[in-house]
């Protein structure tokens, strides 16, 4: 009798056991398929933000080398002008040094009449040979200056328009590199969200639930670092996203 009850014992705990509620998964095929969509979404949209934004640092690369190469060869081109105006002036300021030992050696030989007539060429040679930056450099000698040239500041005036412009054609040249390594880093972003989209898209050619779980967590940390990686990235030189709205 007592095994009898002892058997009906064991039977009925074990169908307890088995009405017992189940522990559920949280992975479950539902949920991974659930996830995936979302994630493909996600990734498909950020993809078309980094190419859209790695396609604008492409245009502003071109748009700022072939300003830079404009501005280099006017830059180059005013160089070659303040350089001839440089040497004309100078070679006006030795022929008035000419017509003032004329003047000296008139002076020394007692023709003071030959002498004024000397100086008076020298004005009137300086007054219609020379360039205002050298007019203003006359005005400013003193008595220890030999030449306008000593006077500071004033060989840099002829090539203050040429640095100016080859100043900017440099500063244009760094912004078109950064430019060009910006859109590098964005063709990276998106090489890195394809091999996400390539992973999200095999999720369901496992069968092992397990494996599945594993893939769509690479591919979410794929997601999450390149996003990351991304919002480091500046973007591109006056970039207003209402502009293309018409707003901004």
């Amino acid at each position: 009798m007592s095994e009898e009850i002892k058997e009906l014992e064991t039977a009925e705990a074990e169908t307890a056991k088995d009405e017992a509620p189940k522990k559920k998964k949280f992975f479950t095929t539902n949920r991974i398929e659930i996830l995936c969509a979302v994630f493909l979404g996600i990734t498909a949209l950020l993809t078309a933000w980094a190419t859209w934004i790695g396609s604008l640092h492409g245009g502003n690369q071109a748009t700022n080398y072939t300003k830079s190469n404009n501005l280099a060869a006017e830059g180059n081109s005013e160089y070659n002008a303040a350089m001839q105006l440089y040497l004309s002036d100078m070679l006006a300021w030795n022929t008035a040094i000419d017509y003032s030992i004329d003047a000296q050696v008139a002076e020394m030989k007692g023709s003071t009449t030959e002498a004024e007539i000397y100086r008076e060429k020298m004005e009137t040679y300086i007054n219609q040979n020379s360039s205002e930056i050298m007019t203003e450099a006359i005005s400013k000698m003193d008595d220890g200056m030999v030449s306008p040239f000593q006077v500071e500041g004033t060989v840099d005036k002829y090539f203050t328009h040429s640095n100016e412009l080859l100043a900017e054609s440099q500063r244009l040249l760094e912004e078109g590199r950064a430019d060009n390594a910006h859109g590098d880093a964005y063709n990276l972003v998106n090489v890195i969200y394809s091999v996400v989209l390539f992973l999200l898209g095999i999720v369901g050619v496992f069968k092992s639930l397990p494996n599945r779980t594993v893939v769509l967590f690479i591919a979410i940390i794929g997601v999450i670092l390149a996003t990351i990686y991304m919002c480091t990235i500046p973007l591109p030189t006056g970039f207003n996203i209402l502009s293309f709205f018409g707003i901004g």
